[in-house]
């Protein structure tokens, strides 16, 4: 999963966490016909307070709630809109003891367990998740709590847990865009790249132009290995979103593995103009340059490369691969050693040494490398007719007839260059070791 999606989805989050408390909001302003003067004067408080948080003044509605409840400190409603007025002006510690106190007076209330929750799931998210669960207790059919339910879950990085919660809410409200998207991204975030793309494409449905949704839907279709599908979604979130770098650069990664190499360069030199590579592009753009046989390209790209992540165990063994390919044997043999050394199983860094080492005319060190191959597995022609001319090189005759023998014995192919060499050192070598012996 891709870490931009994540942080995209978290401010997703917040923005739904954050508008959250104004879906539950709740109002004491409606009160009884007053009987008495004292009534009257804490209903006008209420009216007041009310004013005031229609108009978003949450310091003056909380001062008037404040000063209801000194008088009248037992009633519930009025408690859980002080701490809504807590909460909208960011003062959650208060906003979460009103709550409680809500509570206390009023084990019912629905929205004080929500809201609550809602005071919690940034910075306490396990203690979010009780009071969140009581208000889908009280409310079962109610989608709001469920997906509350489900955000609290996901923060707590419960993904199984948020998802069933997410269905559920979904089940009961399956046209609510923050319940789709969030069910969406959670799915792919947990590898379920074919059960995320419905819901992305249900969320596309609802806001085309979201571009959150455009990128998910391309990765839940990459992760599908349904590239040509990809390719287009990422397009599309690139027409909304032309300045995200390293979603060119996703896009160029798909195209590579499409082996539209054109396209893929085009799309690397867009997001270049934004300032220098980095690791992943240039290591594409090497790969790119190397598919199309451009070696002499590819070289400078891999050593800038290398100045960015020295560290990087794979980029001895590109560059020591792209100077033998481009012909340049003493430049390769270093950088395969270099990688050899970090990791000394892999038979494809072998092979290329032992390649570049034999070009080079170190026919020693070609063979050293040869006796290490062969105690991996069953030398293939080729090798054996390398063995041969090693040999052959350093005047070992015995050893040298002995692999050309070999490579004859082991070659199906009668017309390629190496066996009509081989035939004929190999009659030489037969006759001048009889007339030694002689």
């Amino acid at each position: 999963m891709n870490l931009r999606l994540k942080a995209l989805a978290c401010c997703a989050l917040s923005a739904v966490v954050g508008a959250a408390p104004a879906a539950y909001a709740q109002t004491a302003s409606k009160k009884r016909v007053p009987a008495d003067p004292a009534q009257v004067a804490l209903n006008n408080l209420l009216a007041t307070a009310q004013a005031a948080m229609e108009r978003k003044d949450f310091p003056a509605a909380a001062q008037n709630y404040q000063d209801y409840l000194a008088k009248k400190p037992d009633d519930a409603l009025v408690h859980f809109d002080l701490g809504y007025a807590w909460m909208s002006m960011q003062k959650l510690n208060d906003a979460k003891g009103e709550y409680e106190k809500a509570i206390s007076l009023d084990p019912k209330m629905g929205p004080a367990y929500l809201n609550l929750g809602l005071t919690l799931v940034d910075t306490d998210p396990p203690a979010a998740v009780a009071p969140i669960q009581k208000a889908v207790e009280l409310a079962p059919n109610q989608p709001g709590p469920k997906f509350l339910l489900g955000v609290a879950f996901e923060k707590n990085h419960k993904l199984p847990e948020a998802i069933e919660q997410y269905q559920a809410a979904e089940a009961l409200d399956g046209a609510n865009f923050d319940i789709r998207f969030a069910l969406a991204r959670v799915l792919l975030n947990t590898g379920h790249a074919s059960e995320a793309e419905p819901e992305f494409r249900a969320a596309a449905d609802m806001r085309p132009d979201n571009p959150v949704v455009r990128l998910g839907l391309a990765q839940s279709l990459i992760m599908q290995k349904r590239r040509d599908e990809g390719v287009a979604e990422l397009g599309k979130y690139l027409v909304l979103q032309p300045d995200d770098v390293a979603a060119r650069v996703e896009r160029a990664s798909a195209l590579v593995d499409l082996a539209k190499y054109e396209d893929a360069l085009a799309e690397l030199d867009t997001a270049a103009t934004s300032g220098p590579e980095g690791l992943r592009a240039l290591k594409l753009r090497s790969q790119i340059y190397f598919e199309k046989k451009r070696y002499a390209d590819a070289v400078p790209v891999l050593q800038k490369a290398r100045t960015l992540a020295p560290q990087d165990p794979d980029l001895p063994a590109r560059l020591g691969h792209v100077y033998l390919e481009n012909k340049q044997y003493a430049n390769a043999i270093p950088e395969l050693i270099v990688a050899f050394k970090v990791d000394g199983t892999s038979d494809d860094v072998l092979k290329d040494l032992i390649v570049a080492q034999y070009l080079n005319t170190n026919y020693p060190a070609a063979l050293e490398g040869l006796d290490l191959l062969s105690k991996r597995e069953s030398l293939p022609p080729g090798s054996w007719f390398m063995r041969a001319a090693c040999y052959d090189k350093l005047a070992q005759p015995e050893n040298a007839l002995e692999a050309y023998q070999k490579f004859l014995q082991l070659n199906k192919d009668t017309n390629n260059d190496m066996y009509f060499e081989a035939a004929a050192r190999a009659r030489t070598l037969t006759r001048e070791l009889k007339e030694k012996k002689r």
